[in-house]
């Protein structure tokens, strides 16, 4: 297979179609133009190999960066929900709103542990579900040409959807009117921990439901914010409105609790790079 910008050129499918040597050695390539990576200082890059990265096959890889010395994502603020200090530096409100909880758990890493030796140990975090809307300011660079909203979320909730409006934040929070809030879009993320999966003894046997969890509840989510709605302007009030879907895991399962899940909200500017 070669395509433009995925392939496997070379390399036998079986050892047992290999002519010679070579064709024992596999090669792949794949260039990520659709699928960017953005990273602060530096950026660590993993393979695992096999599943539970216990292959012993020999690999060896290059990695070609395309870029500036200069960054063009800059983290302007962060807002800690279920932090009071945070909370009210931000006037953050939101209606339907639970108290605070505590939340211990991972990130889609790899496996928690290899022979008994822990790899990836469980992190305790804080935030609040809400099945109304939040509301809160972000502070922006003034010359931005866009701005990225990243959430930290408990993805056990299941297809969490909000619309996102913005306002200047200009204008009190408090005497904001409807006409003041421009609808930016629909922020989205399918799924949750919870799936469910069939695998009948026959191929063409009766399906099944077999629904697991995993322990993996944090999930980092991006909204983009356009630029007439950010340009100019060194803070926003964002609205989060939660706008749920409500679909069961499989059809005659009880739905869960659906809610929007709001642990840390960080603000990105997108900013022209500077020479040097």
């Amino acid at each position: 297979m070669t395509l433009p910008f995925a392939g496997h050129p070379v390399g036998a499918r079986k050892i047992e179609e290999a002519k010679n040597d070579e064709d024992k050695i596999h090669s792949a390539y794949r260039f990520l133009l659709a699928d960017l990576m953005p990273f602060g200082r530096n950026a660590r890059i993993q393979l695992e190999h096999g599943g539970d990265n216990q292959s012993k096959e020999h690999y060896e890889t290059v990695a070609y960066w395309y870029g500036i010395n200069s960054p063009s994502l800059v983290k302007t603020d962060s807002l800690q929900v279920g932090d009071a200090a945070s909370e009210s530096a931000h006037v953050y409100v939101s209606t339907n709103a639970s108290e605070p909880y505590e939340i211990t758990s991972r990130y889609e890493w790899g496996p928690d542990t290899i022979k008994g030796q822990e790899i990836y140990p469980a992190q305790t975090d804080h935030g609040r579900k809400t099945t109304g809307s939040s509301e809160f300011t972000m502070k922006l660079e003034s010359d931005n040409r866009g701005v990225l909203l990243r959430r930290k979320l408990d993805y056990s909730f299941p297809n969490q959807r909000a619309e996102v409006y913005i306002a200047d934040v200009h204008h009190k929070a408090k005497h904001l009117k409807e006409s003041d809030w421009k609808l930016a879009g629909t922020w989205y993320l399918a799924g949750a921990n919870t799936c469910v999966y069939s695998n009948p003894k026959d191929e063409l046997g009766a399906t099944q439901h077999i629904v697991q969890t995993s322990n993996r509840r944090f999930r980092d989510d991006e909204f983009l914010v356009p630029l007439e709605l950010t340009q100019g302007r060194d803070a926003i009030r964002v609205r989060v409105k939660f706008t749920p879907v409500k679909i069961p895991l499989f059809p005659g399962q009880p739905s869960p609790e659906f809610a929007w899940s709001e642990i840390r909200y960080d603000a990105y500017c997108f900013v022209m790079p500077k020479s040097k």
